[in-house]
């Protein structure tokens, strides 16, 4: 008979708690400013920390969070690949970040990596069942190939010691999930996105999860630090509300964390942290001929970034 996985949340938790502070201390710095602090508890169980500026000079919103939450029945978005798994006991961790910039030059990015676990629910036939999820992408308002590339090439570099078949399919994967079926469009210049990993066991999982997580900063700072001083306008600002719009219809109609967050009953106000604090939409509205708001819809378009 084969043993049990062994499933060290604590060595998880205090990662995440680690990455958190590690991404507030770089933007604190980049930003001049100190994020709020906000602790809660959930009633179910567990509860979180929400690191946050609101109204920056760099980040109109950035939202670096931490979770444990804990809950007696699986939701619908968590068991709906695993039916089996339906009316378990579960547990998540993730660190969940979301930056908007003020300046449309810098684009938004996102970052997320978590752990789930199903619980046995205490009968002898039954394991604690993990996986690990995450990724990051990035969501440029006005195209810069050279951005895309750095970002990518650190994707690459952070799946590389993994196998080389890795980044192409979650890159694929990433391109795929960040889609608007409705616009027929990437949210998006992507990066990576997976799921569900659990194969390579607990310790190579995370291991994969905390590489991940530590590419964040060396894959989006560079950047920042490129843009940040670029002059922009109202016209560059209202193309930014107008793109920021694709932002929110993805989150809350396609974004499983969002979903997740709001079925498990969590907490609304972080749950709703990845919003921009601006956005707006204007009826069949398209960008004039040979601008550089129409260069981004081509610019949009998956491809071989390195």
């Amino acid at each position: 008979m084969s043993a049990l996985p062994t499933i060290d949340t604590d060595a998880v938790k205090a990662y995440l708690l680690g990455l958190q502070q590690t991404i507030v201390n770089e933007l604190e710095i980049a930003g001049g400013q100190p994020f709020k602090t906000d602790s809660w508890l959930r009633d179910e169980g567990g509860g979180g920390v929400s690191r946050l500026i609101e109204g920056g000079d760099l980040f109109e919103r950035a939202g670096v969070l931490f979770s444990h939450v804990k809950g007696k029945t699986l939701p619908p978005s968590a068991s709906a690949h695993r039916p089996e798994l339906s009316g378990r006991p579960w547990e998540a961790m993730g660190v969940s970040m979301v930056l908007h910039p003020r300046n449309p030059y810098i684009p938004t990015t996102h970052m997320n990596v978590r752990l789930f676990v199903a619980k046995s629910n205490n009968e002898p036939s039954q394991a604690d069942i993990f996986w690990f999820g995450g990724g990051l992408d990035l969501t440029p308002y006005y195209p810069f190939e050279e951005d895309a590339k750095h970002f990518h090439q650190t994707c690459h570099d952070a799946l590389a010691p993994f196998g080389s078949e890795l980044y192409p399919r979650y890159k694929k994967w990433c391109d795929e999930y960040f889609y608007l079926k409705h616009r027929k469009e990437t949210r998006g210049i992507g990066g990576i996105f997976y799921d569900d990993l659990s194969e390579p066991g607990f310790e190579q999982s995370f291991a994969l999860m905390q590489s991940v997580g530590n590419s964040l900063l060396p894959a989006y700072m560079p950047i920042v630090n490129k843009r940040r001083l670029r002059a922009f306008g109202d016209e560059e600002r209202e193309f930014q509300a107008y793109r920021r719009g694709r932002y929110v219809e993805f989150n809350l109609v396609f974004d499983r964390g969002t979903l997740f967050g709001l079925q498990s009953g969590g907490r609304t106000e972080s749950i709703l942290l990845s919003m921009p604090p601006m956005a707006t939409w204007k009826y069949d509205w398209h960008a004039a001929e040979g601008s550089r708001e129409a260069a981004l819809n081509a610019f949009l378009t998956p491809r071989d970034w390195l």
